[in-house]
C-alpha cells in the first residue's frame, strides 16, 4: 500500500512539475544568404500547454513581417512620428515572412491566418484540442527576408552585415486565458514565450558569428561554416553577422560581457574594461545575478535608446570627457538589455517596471562615482556659464527637468500607460526618467534601503515565474509598515499634479509655525527643510495627515523654510516652495539671465536676447527680447520686445502678455488669454500699431498619439495706420472682430487641415474657409490639393482695403510676415504666401470685392520638383465672374519653408515668352527658429 501510494504522489509531483516547468522547445536550421538579405529556415516548434484553459488555437509572433506593408502598424507609426525614410523604402529594403508552410508531426498542413491589418502575429487553429499539460509538435518552413537597419537599428546594413531580431516565428505569451497579441511597433516590446533553443545556423565562410547563445559546436567547408546553438528558457536573443568583428569580450566573475559600443578615440581599453566590470558588480549587487552566461551590448542597442541629454551636441561641443560619455552609454544600454532579458513582465502594459528600475540604478551609479558631475560637466566650470542654472544642476537632476517639460505642456502621460500609446518623447524620455524618479522618491521616503531589497527580492521572483505589477507592488509593501497605496494611486495610475506650498507662516525666536496647503489633488508625503545661508539644517517628511495642518518647528537659526528642496517629490512646481523668515526679505530675489536657461525655483528670473527683424521699410531692426518664461511653460508669460529701424531711425518691435490655463482632464486641455501689440512700418512714410487681446481654446484627442489639432480663436483687431503719401487708400484706423477655427492632421504620409474664419467690422462682414489635403504615394510622389472660399456677407466700404487677394493676401490684419507689403515691383514683392486665392501668376483680376472660390493643386514629377496649376472663380461688383487659371513648375526644397514657384502658363498667357520673366518667379522664404524647431519637435509632442 505504501508502494503504490508513494508512486500515485510521483505521479502527482511529476505532472505538476510538468506543468510549472515544461518549456517550449524550438528547433531551426538556419542557412543565410548575404546577398538576397534572406534566411532559410525550417523549424520544429514543440508547444506545451502550461496553462489551465483548452487551447483550440495558438498565437505566433512574426514581427519580421511588419516590415511588410506600409500599412502596418509599424508603418503608421513611423507617419505618425514623421519618419519618411519606411514609406520611401524599395520593396528590396523592407522585410517580409515568405513562402511560410506550418505542418503537424504527421505531415497535415495548417490553414493559418494573418490579417492585414496586423501582419506580424499569425493564428493557427489547431485540427483538435490541446488540453492543459498536452504538447502539439508544429513543422513550419519558412523565409525571412531581413529589412535594411535603417529603419530601427536592426537588420542588414550596407557593410554586408547583419544585426537579426526578431527574424523567426515563435509562440506569443499566454496569460490570463489568452495570448498577448502585440503589434511591431518599434517599441522593443515583443511578448514572446519562454522556449528552449536549439539551431543549427549556416553562414558564408568569410563571415563571423556574434551571439549570446551557447555555441556547442562549430564546423567549416568550403563555403561556409556551421554554428550549433543552444539556450534554455530564453524568449529573445542577439545573433549579428559581419564580415570581421569589431566586438570585444570582458569577463566579470561567471559573466561574459560582448561589446562593440564606441568610446571615443581618448577613451583607453584598461579605463574601458574597469568601467565595464564596475557597472557589471554594481548591478548585481543592485538587482541580481544575470540568469544568462552572455550578454551582448551593442551600438545599435545604444542608438536606438540613447542618453538623451547634452552628450548629443556636436564632438567639438561636448562638455563630456570621452570615458565618462561611454560610461553613462554602457550604463544605460547594459541595464536595459540585463532587465529585458531577465523579467517576465508584460512588455508593453507594465512598462514602467522595466524603466523605473533602470533609472533608478542609473541613479545611484552617479551618485556613488560621480557625485559632483553636473548636467552640462566641464561647461559648469566655464566662467561665462557659471551663472546659469544648467550649468549647476547636478547630473542626476536633469531627469526631473526633461520630464517637467512635458508636464507643464500638459502632455504628460501616467506611468501606467501602455507603451504604444505613449506619445515618442514620453516613451524614450519623459516617462521613462518619471518612472525611475518616483522609485527614488520613494526610496528616499521608506530609507533603510527598503526598495533596493524589494527590487532584489522581486528579481529573483521573475527567476520563477511569470510576473505582474502586483507582485511589485505586494513586494514594496511588504517591506514597510507604512501605508503606501498613495504612491501606486498618484504617482503610478495618476497624471494629477503635485503641487505643495507654504501658508500662514509666523516665526518667534526659538519656533516657526506654518501649514503646507496642497494645492493639487494628490495627498502625498512631502519632505520640508529648514535652511541658514543654503546649508541644510534640518530635514522632515511631512506625513500625508500632517498636509493642510498646522506645525511647529524648533527655530535652530534658519533663514528659510523650503518645500522639497532637493528635488525629491515629481512636483509639477517648485517655484512657491520657499518662504523667507527674515523680514522685508524676497522670497526668491531677482536673477537677470542672458539667453534662456532651466527654471530656477531659487529666483524669480528675467531672461534677455538679442533679436533682428527685417522688413522693407523698417530695414535690419536689432533688437532687444525680455521675458519671463524658461524652457517649461508657464502660468503667466510675457516678452517684450524693442528694436531699432535702422531705415526710419525709430523705435519699433513686439509685446506679448499672456495668461496660460492647462486644463487636466477632457479634450479642451489649454486656454491662452493673451494681449499682443506690434508697431512696425507698412510703408516707407507711415507705420502701423497693431493691438488685439484674444482668446484661444486648443483642443485634443483622447488618444496622445494622435497628430490631429483643433483650436477655436476670438480676437478683437485693432489697427491704427499712420496716413501714406504713396500707399493708395491708406486707412487711419479700424477695429475688426475676428473668429477662427483649424482643424489639422498631420503625418508623414497625409496631411489634412479644415480652416474657417468670420470677421466682422462696421465696414464689412465676411466669411470664409479652406481644405488642404497632401498625400505621400507608394511611387513617392506627393499630391497636393487645396479649396479655398469666400465670400462678404456685406461690404459698404469701397476700397480694396479689405478684398479677398488672388495672388497675394489681403493683409489688413498684419497677421503674415510679408517682407514689402506695399510694393507692387522688386523681388520682395515677388514673396508667396499660401492664402485666400493661393495664385502663383499675378493674374487679373487680382482681388475681389463680392466673392473668390479657388482650387490649387501640385504634383510631384520627381524627387522635389512638382507641377502646379491654380484654378477659380473671382467675383467683383458690377463685374461678370471671371475665371482665373495658372500653372508652372514649383522647387519644393523645404516644404512650405523655401520654395520657388516658375510660371509657365496662366490666363495671361505663354508666361515663359513673356518679358521681364524674373519678375514673374515667386518664393518662399520662412526664417523663423520657433517655425523651424517645430520641424524637430513634431516627431516627438
Amino acid at each position: 500500500m505504501k508502494t503504490y501510494s508513494k508512486i500515485i504522489l510521483f505521479v502527482i509531483v511529476l505532472l505538476v512539475s510538468q506543468k510549472q516547468y515544461a518549456q517550449h522547445h524550438s528547433k531551426m536550421s538556419v542557412e543565410v544568404n548575404m546577398d538576397t538579405k534572406t534566411l532559410f529556415i525550417h523549424q520544429e516548434i514543440i508547444y506545451y500547454n502550461t496553462s489551465n484553459d483548452t487551447l483550440t488555437s495558438i498565437v505566433l509572433n512574426d514581427w519580421n513581417n511588419a516590415f511588410s506593408d506600409r500599412e502596418s502598424p509599424l508603418g503608421k507609426r513611423f507617419s505618425d512620428e514623421f519618419y519618411n525614410h519606411f514609406h520611401l523604402a524599395t520593396v528590396e529594403e523592407r522585410g517580409e515572412t515568405i513562402n511560410l508552410i506550418i505542418e503537424d508531426e504527421n505531415k497535415n498542413v495548417f490553414l493559418w491566418e494573418r490579417t492585414k491589418k496586423h501582419p506580424d502575429f499569425i493564428e493557427l487553429p489547431l485540427n483538435k484540442k490541446l488540453e492543459p499539460n498536452q504538447k502539439i509538435t508544429l513543422r513550419l518552413s519558412y523565409v525571412s527576408k531581413i529589412p535594411s537597419d535603417k529603419f530601427t537599428k536592426y537588420g542588414y546594413s550596407d557593410d554586408k552585415s547583419m544585426n537579426l531580431k526578431n527574424w523567426f516565428l515563435t509562440p506569443a505569451r499566454y496569460e490570463d486565458h489568452q495570448f498577448i497579441k502585440y503589434s511591431n511597433e518599434n517599441l522593443d516590446d515583443i511578448a514572446n514565450a519562454v522556449s528552449d533553443f536549439e539551431i543549427s545556423f549556416r553562414i558564408p565562410k568569410n563571415r563571423t558569428l556574434i551571439t549570446d547563445l551557447n555555441i556547442s559546436k562549430s564546423t567549416q567547408n568550403e563555403t561556409e561554416t556551421t554554428y550549433n546553438l543552444t539556450a534554455k528558457n530564453r524568449a529573445d536573443f542577439s545573433l549579428i553577422i559581419e564580415k570581421e568583428s569589431n566586438y570585444k569580450s570582458y569577463k566579470v566573475g561567471d559573466l561574459e560581457i560582448i561589446t562593440n559600443l564606441r568610446s571615443g578615440s581618448k577613451a583607453k581599453d584598461s579605463i574601458k574594461s574597469l568601467i565595464i566590470n564596475r557597472i557589471a558588480i554594481l548591478t548585481r549587487e543592485q538587482i541580481g545575478t544575470y540568469p544568462f552566461s552572455k550578454i551582448i551590448i551593442s551600438q545599435a542597442d545604444y542608438d536606438r535608446n540613447p542618453f538623451y541629454g547634452l552628450n548629443q551636441l556636436p564632438k567639438f561641443m561636448r562638455p563630456f570627457r570621452d570615458d565618462f560619455l561611454f560610461e553613462i552609454k554602457f550604463l544605460k544600454t547594459y541595464l536595459n538589455i540585463f532587465l529585458r532579458n531577465s523579467l517576465q513582465l508584460d512588455p508593453r502594459k507594465e512598462n514602467w517596471i522595466y524603466d523605473g528600475i533602470q533609472v533608478f540604478t542609473m541613479m545611484n551609479y552617479i551618485a556613488k562615482f560621480h557625485p559632483e558631475s553636473k548636467m552640462m560637466g566641464s561647461a559648469s566650470k566655464y566662467f561665462l556659464l557659471r551663472g546659469f542654472k544648467m550649468a549647476q544642476t547636478d547630473f542626476n537632476e536633469q531627469y526631473s527637468h526633461y520630464y517637467m517639460l512635458m508636464a507643464r505642456k500638459n502632455l504628460d502621460q501616467p506611468l501606467r500607460t501602455p507603451k504604444n500609446s505613449l506619445i515618442k518623447y514620453n516613451v524614450q524620455i519623459a516617462n521613462k526618467y518619471k518612472a525611475g524618479l518616483s522609485i527614488k522618491y520613494l526610496d528616499d521616503y521608506l530609507g533603510n534601503e527598503l526598495v533596493t531589497n524589494g527590487i532584489q527580492q522581486f528579481y529573483t521572483l521573475n527567476k520563477e515565474k511569470i510576473t505582474s505589477r502586483s507582485d511589485f507592488e505586494n513586494i514594496l509593501k511588504s517591506k514597510t509598515p507604512k501605508n503606501i497605496d498613495w504612491f501606486f494611486k498618484y504617482i503610478i495610475d495618476s497624471r494629477e499634479n503635485i503641487d505643495y506650498k507654504f501658508e500662514d507662516v509666523s516665526k518667534t525666536k526659538d519656533s516657526v509655525t506654518f501649514i503646507v496647503k496642497n494645492k493639487g489633488v494628490p495627498l502625498v508625503p512631502m519632505p520640508v527643510f529648514g535652511i541658514k545661508k543654503k546649508q541644510i539644517v534640518f530635514k522632515k517628511w511631512l506625513e500625508t495627515n500632517e498636509i493642510d495642518s498646522t506645525l511647529t518647528f524648533e527655530r535652530k537659526n534658519m533663514d528659510k523654510l523650503v518645500l522639497n528642496y532637493s528635488n525629491e517629490v515629481p512636483e509639477f512646481n517648485l517655484r512657491n516652495n520657499w518662504k523667507s523668515l527674515h523680514s522685508f526679505s524676497l522670497n526668491r530675489p531677482l536673477k537677470l539671465t542672458f539667453f534662456e536657461d532651466l527654471e530656477d525655483p531659487h529666483h524669480s528670473q528675467l531672461f534677455y536676447n538679442p533679436t533682428f527683424y527685417y522688413n522693407f521699410y523698417d530695414g535690419l531692426s536689432p533688437g532687444i527680447s525680455f521675458y519671463n518664461y524658461s524652457i517649461f511653460d508657464k502660468p503667466f508669460t510675457f516678452v517684450l520686445n524693442p528694436m531699432y529701424s535702422i531705415n526710419t531711425k525709430s523705435i519699433v518691435g513686439t509685446y506679448v502678455l499672456a495668461i496660460n490655463q492647462h486644463l487636466r482632464t477632457g479634450r479642451l486641455y489649454y486656454v491662452r488669454y493673451s494681449l499682443n501689440g506690434s508697431y512696425f512700418h507698412y510703408a516707407p512714410d507711415a507705420a502701423y500699431l497693431k493691438l488685439y487681446p484674444s482668446l484661444s481654446l486648443f483642443l485634443r484627442e483622447p488618444n496622445y498619439r494622435d497628430n490631429r489639432k483643433q483650436a477655436i480663436t476670438i480676437r478683437y483687431n485693432i489697427i491704427n495706420k499712420e496716413p501714406s503719401a504713396i500707399v493708395v487708400d491708406s486707412t487711419d484706423n479700424y477695429s475688426i472682430l475676428n473668429v477662427g477655427y483649424h482643424n489639422i492632421k498631420t503625418e508623414v504620409t497625409s496631411h489634412i487641415k479644415f480652416l474657417t474664419d468670420v470677421q466682422f467690422s462696421g465696414y464689412f462682414g465676411k466669411v470664409s474657409a479652406e481644405i488642404g489635403y497632401r498625400k505621400l504615394f507608394n511611387n513617392k510622389r506627393f499630391i497636393n490639393f487645396r479649396a479655398f472660399a469666400g465670400t462678404f456677407l456685406y461690404n459698404t466700404y469701397n476700397t480694396q482695403n479689405y478684398n479677398f487677394g488672388v495672388s497675394r493676401p489681403n493683409d489688413y490684419l498684419f497677421d503674415s510676415n510679408i517682407f514689402a507689403r506695399s510694393e507692387s515691383t522688386g523681388i520682395l514683392s515677388q514673396q508667396y504666401l499660401l492664402a485666400q486665392g493661393g495664385f502663383k501668376s499675378f493674374v487679373t483680376p487680382s482681388e475681389s470685392n463680392k466673392w473668390l472660390a479657388t482650387t490649387n493643386m501640385s504634383y510631384t514629377i520627381w524627387n522635389w520638383i512638382d507641377a502646379y496649376a491654380d484654378f477659380g472663380f473671382a467675383k467683383n461688383k458690377g463685374q461678370n465672374n471671371a475665371f482665373l487659371y495658372d500653372s508652372g513648375i514649383r522647387l519644393n526644397l523645404v516644404q512650405d519653408y523655401f520654395e520657388l514657384f516658375f510660371p509657365v502658363y496662366s490666363s495671361n498667357g505663354f508666361e515663359i515668352t513673356q518679358k521681364h520673366y524674373d519678375e514673374k518667379v515667386r518664393f518662399i522664404f520662412v526664417f523663423n527658429p520657433k517655425s523651424l524647431i517645430n520641424l524637430f519637435t513634431r516627431k516627438w509632442f
